[in-house]
């Protein structure tokens, strides 16, 4: 988020709870088997708590991604919608580093709440956007933190967006990431990757936690990926990197049947990176300069 802020819009081009709802519910009968919701920071919306019990009714794995700051506000709703998991955004174990990266002082807060979901068994994974010369010096940090914290930290390779002033050279590969982790830990582990994975994940011989690295630009996991992402004005993104949406929200307010539309997007899915060769070709950088910035495409 910029420092300035942004400009904001009206809340009328924003689903209401009740839109949400009903958009999730149809994704559901379509074979959804899994929501989560993201950010900005999903648990500062007022309607938070009706909204993941509502959403807990639907026949889904629910979960969300959060800074962790109003964990311990929600902890009892995260235990009786049946939660079971859930995304910590963190880009730093050092507190002043990750208030000035935050630009808030809420550090203690994140990792006492972080111990709290652990205590409630409730699995945590901890997402950390890595970057030459602001973080890159905390993967060892990060990978120790596994050895008593039962958590799996997702090293996040930096993905290019409308401005944030992305070029490869500020990026943390998947092989530089392991390379660091290799000379120091040379009892890692392979685990197995699942289906549909989006991080290829190790642990540490001994240690009770795990790591994994996001590596969308370096190695891209295009074939195995089967998500879509609903924007907070009711879009549909078939890609992270696509500035092609489908307008849910008029469809549904006008009372048309939305599921056309919903099909039409998934089948025009791109086989890798929304159909860009490269992120620095003239192709690709016309592509993703096309999209919309990560904060408002959400988190």
């Amino acid at each position: 988020m910029p420092a300035e802020g942004i400009v904001l819009r009206d809340k009328s081009e924003f689903m209401t709870s009740e839109e949400i709802i009903e958009i999730a519910s149809t994704f559901v009968k379509m074979g959804v088997k899994k929501i989560r919701l993201t950010g900005g920071e999903p648990l500062i919306k007022k309607d938070i708590v009706n909204i993941l019990t509502q959403l807990s009714q639907l026949p889904i794995e629910l979960t969300l991604t959060t800074n962790a700051v109003l964990v311990d506000k929600h902890i009892d709703t995260f235990k009786n919608v049946g939660m079971k998991s859930l995304n910590v955004s963190l880009d730093s174990l050092k507190a002043e580093r990750m208030n000035a990266i935050s630009r808030r002082e809420y550090f203690a807060r994140i990792i006492a709440n972080i111990d709290l979901l652990i205590e409630s068994e409730i699995d945590v994974k901890v997402n950390v956007v890595l970057m030459k010369g602001v973080n890159d010096d905390e993967i060892l940090d990060f990978i120790e933190y596994t050895k008593f914290n039962k958590v799996d930290v997702r090293f996040i390779e930096f993905m290019p967006f409308s401005g944030n002033e992305w070029d490869r050279s500020k990026m943390v590969s998947l092989q530089e990431i392991l390379d660091v982790a290799n000379e120091q830990f040379p009892s890692i582990q392979k685990l197995e990757e699942k289906p549909n994975f989006t991080s290829r994940n190790y642990r540490v011989d001994g240690y009770v936690g795990t790591f994994g690295v996001i590596s969308t630009v370096s190695n891209p996991f295009c074939d195995s990926c089967n998500r879509i992402r609903l924007t907070a004005d009711g879009k549909v993104k078939n890609c992270l990197f696509s500035a092609e949406e489908s307008d849910l929200l008029t469809q549904l307010r006008k009372g048309d049947d939305i599921r056309p539309v919903i099909r039409a997007a998934v089948a025009s899915k791109k086989e890798k990176l929304a159909g860009m060769d490269s992120f620095e070709t003239e192709q690709g950088k016309e592509i993703f300069s096309k999209n919309r910035s990560m904060i408002s495409i959400g988190g």
